[in-house]
């Protein structure tokens, strides 16, 4: 076996033993994961975007932010995590317009920010906050695998050439049909009742998915780089794994905002709010 595959098959197993590991024992241990995942996806954003090396000021303003959000993660304080994402989004637009950085800025604390935010916030520290997340990881993952099966097996037009060509239309729309039954397993497992909500809400998250991919992918090919960093053996970057994982997370974070605001009352956990329970 190749020395480069051995490495990927080790780092793979090692990286799911401890995200698996997290997401079970929820709390904090799921909240610092969260935390560094985010702060980890804003180096290899401002590496990658060249704010490291190009604007030092703006890079150093921004991990700043990225710190105060991720200790506002690890103590569980979800408004005060978005609070500072907005204080520190305000600042970054104003670098933009006053010094004229570059908007890849605002679009990083974003980005990274409201990752780490978004993944503490789902798990949470219920037993619904572990289903929503598993079945987050179940579409996701869902997506991602059977996509790329399923395109390779049947191939035809391409979805987007110019971003990843490697990307058909047929995997796109078998990988979301796989997501919906997988995302569909789960929740009947943890919430019977919700099954038509779950493989509406599962749908969403795999197009979010898919579209996370095709971004990451866009950024890459803006910059003219191949992997994210090289901080995973074998897989390259956090980003390079958790592209499609990461809007995902977004629009299941609004999507329980958007259900817990209908519904009209407080939204005391994320993932109930997510199922309708």
């Amino acid at each position: 076996m190749p020395r480069e595959l051995q490495l990927r098959i080790i780092s793979g197993l090692i990286l799911a033993v401890i995200v698996l590991a997290a997401t079970w024992f929820g709390g904090i241990a799921f909240s610092i994961l969260s935390a560094v995942i985010g702060l980890l996806i804003y180096y290899e954003w401002s590496t990658i975007t060249r704010l490291a090396s190009e604007q030092p000021l703006a890079n150093t303003v921004g991990w700043i932010g990225q710190a105060a959000i991720a200790v506002a993660v690890v103590s569980g304080t979800v408004a005060y995590s978005i609070i500072l994402l907005a204080l520190f989004l305000a600042i970054a637009i104003g670098f933009v317009a006053i010094r004229g950085v570059s908007r890849w800025f605002p679009a990083g604390i974003v980005y990274a920010g409201l990752t780490g935010i978004a993944l503490s916030a789902i798990r949470g520290g219920d037993t619904s906050g572990l289903h929503a997340m598993l079945f987050v990881f179940a579409v996701v993952w869902a997506t991602d695998i059977l996509a790329y099966f399923i395109g390779r097996a049947i191939g035809g037009p391409k979805l987007a050439p110019r971003i990843s060509p490697g990307k058909t239309w047929s995997g796109a729309i078998g990988g979301a049909v796989c997501a919906v039954i997988a995302g569909s397993l789960v929740a009947y497992a943890a919430f019977p009742d919700s099954i038509a909500r779950a493989a509406l809400v599962a749908f969403v998250l795999s197009v979010c998915s898919q579209s996370g991919d095709l971004f990451e992918s866009f950024i890459k090919r803006r910059f003219g780089v191949k992997d994210s960093s090289h901080l995973i053996p074998g897989h390259g970057g956090v980003m390079d794994r958790v592209d499609g994982l990461i809007f995902a997370c977004f629009a299941a974070f609004l999507l329980a905002g958007v259900f817990s605001l209908i519904k009209g009352g407080e939204m005391t956990s994320l993932g109930a709010a997510l199922f309708g329970v």
